[in-house]
C-alpha cells in the first residue's frame, strides 16, 4: 500500500482505454489460433525482398522484417520516387534527414498480411519502374 501511494510511477500513471485492451485481447486470440497470416506476411516480406533485390535496390533492415527500407540515399529522390510511386497507386513514405542520418534517405515500405502476392509484385514493378524512370536503378 505504501508504494501505491508513495511510488512516482504509480502516481503518473494511466489506464489503458477499454478499446485498447479489447483490441489487445483480439489480436492475441488471432495469434495464438494459428500462425497462418505471420506466414502470408513472411511469404510477402521474402517476395518483395527478392524482387527488389533482383531489380537492383538496395534494402536494409532484418531480411524478415515487415518493414523494408529501400535505400535512396538523395533526399529529393526519395520524396519524388514516394510521389511518382502514389500516382501507380504505391502509397510509400520517403524518409530523410533529421529522421534518418544525412545521406541515408531511403523510403520505408510497410508490408501486411493483408496483401496478396499479386499485390506485392505489382509494388515491386512499379518500384523498378520508377527507379529506371529516375535512374535510382
Amino acid at each position: 500500500e505504501l508504494l501505491r501511494q508513495k511510488s512516482r510511477p504509480y502516481l503518473f500513471s494511466n489506464t489503458l482505454a477499454p478499446s485498447l485492451v479489447g483490441a489487445s485481447i483480439k489480436a492475441y486470440e488471432i495469434i495464438t489460433q494459428s500462425t497462418e497470416l505471420r506466414d502470408k506476411l513472411e511469404h510477402n516480406t521474402k517476395i518483395f525482398r527478392e524482387g527488389m533485390t533482383k531489380s537492383g535496390f538496395k534494402l536494409k533492415g532484418s531480411p524478415i522484417h515487415p518493414i523494408v527500407p529501400v535505400m535512396i540515399y538523395d533526399a529529393g529522390l526519395a520524396n519524388q520516387m514516394a510521389k511518382q510511386l502514389l500516382t501507380k497507386g504505391i502509397y510509400v513514405i520517403g524518409f530523410s534527414y533529421p529522421v534518418v542520418p544525412k545521406g541515408e534517405a531511403r523510403i520505408r515500405v510497410q508490408l501486411s498480411a493483408a496483401h496478396t502476392p499479386l499485390h506485392v509484385e505489382a509494388a515491386v514493378k512499379a518500384f523498378t519502374e520508377v527507379g529506371k524512370e529516375l535512374k535510382i536503378i
